[in-house]
C-alpha cells in the first residue's frame, strides 16, 4: 500500500477514468463510495475544455454523481485564472467551442474576434477553417499564444480516438512556426491548481487517470502520487515506452486499495 495510505484526497480524471464517452463504468460509484467511507475526499479533473464546469456538474448528476461545484475542476479554470494574473485587461480571441467561450464570458474576460492580445486555443468540436484561419494570422503576427490542454486525442467508445486540442495546435504549429504552452495536465500550473483548490499537502494527493502523458505526467517531480488505470488511452505496452512512471497501476477503480 505504501503511499496510498497517506492519501487523504483523490483528483479522478474523467473520461477514459469514471466514464467512457458518456457511459459511466459500472465500478465508479462503488469507488467514490468507498473514498467516502474512509475519510476520504474526491474531485474531478477533465483536460476536456469543449465543455463549462456546469455542462461537466449536469454530466455528473446525470449518471447519479452529485457534486459541488467545488469538486470540479477543469482546464479552463486553470486558463483563466492565469491570464487573469499575467495578463489582466488584455483582449482573447479564442479557438474554441461555445460552452468554453461561455465559461470565460462569465469570468469577464475580454473577448474579441479581432486584433487580440491573446490567442487561446482549445478542443473545438465546432472547429471551422476559417478559425483557423485567423489564429494562425494572429499567431503569425506575433500575438501571445496559449493552449488549454495538451491532449494529442479524446477518447471515445470501441477503442477509437479523436482529436484533441494537442493536435490542433499541431496544425497551427505547421503554418506559424509556433506552438503553445498549456494550462492543463501535466503543466506545473494545473497541478499548483490542485494543491490549492484541495487545500491539501501534496503527499495527501493523488491524481487518477489514464494517460501517461497528461494524468502522470502532472504529478511528476512532485510529492503527488500518480496512479494510473488501464480502463481507458494507456496499455502495459505504453508504460513500457513511456518516460513517463505512474507510482501505481491498476486495472481500473475497483483495484485501487483503499
Amino acid at each position: 500500500m505504501g503511499k496510498i495510505d497517506q492519501i487523504k484526497c483523490f483528483v479522478l480524471d474523467m473520461d477514459g477514468t469514471i466514464y467512457l464517452e458518456g457511459e459511466l463504468f459500472s465500478f465508479t460509484k462503488g469507488f467514490l463510495k468507498r473514498v467516502e467511507e474512509t475519510g476520504r475526499k474526491y474531485y474531478f479533473f477533465t483536460n476536456n475544455s469543449s465543455k463549462s464546469q456546469q455542462d461537466y456538474i449536469d454530466k455528473l448528476e446525470g449518471m447519479g454523481i452529485e457534486i459541488q461545484p467545488s469538486q470540479m475542476m477543469i482546464s479552463s479554470h486553470v486558463a483563466i485564472q492565469y491570464l487573469k494574473k499575467y495578463h489582466p485587461g488584455q483582449s482573447v480571441y479564442i479557438v474554441g467551442t461555445p460552452s468554453l467561450i461561455r465559461e470565460f464570458q462569465m469570468a469577464g474576460m475580454t473577448l474579441v474576434q479581432e486584433n487580440p492580445d491573446i490567442v487561446l486555443l482549445g478542443f473545438d468540436m465546432t472547429l471551422t477553417y476559417e478559425k483557423m484561419a485567423k489564429a494562425c494570422h494572429y499567431v503569425r503576427n506575433g500575438c501571445i499564444y496559449y493552449g488549454v490542454n495538451p491532449d494529442w486525442n479524446c477518447p471515445i467508445r470501441n477503442g477509437n480516438f479523436i482529436p484533441d486540442c494537442g493536435s490542433m495546435a499541431k496544425m497551427i504549429e505547421a503554418s506559424t512556426g509556433r506552438f503553445p504552452e498549456f494550462f492543463g495536465k501535466p503543466s506545473v500550473h494545473t497541478l499548483e491548481y490542485m494543491i490549492e483548490r484541495t487545500g491539501c499537502e501534496p503527499e495527501e494527493i493523488a491524481v487518477v487517470g489514464d494517460r501517461l502523458y497528461t494524468d502522470i505526467a502532472v504529478a511528476e517531480g512532485s510529492s503527488v502520487t500518480s496512479i494510473l488505470v488501464l480502463s481507458g488511452e494507456s496499455t502495459m505496452e505504453d508504460v513500457e515506452k513511456s518516460a513517463n512512471k505512474p507510482d501505481f497501476i491498476y486495472r481500473d477503480l475497483s483495484e485501487i486499495p483503499l
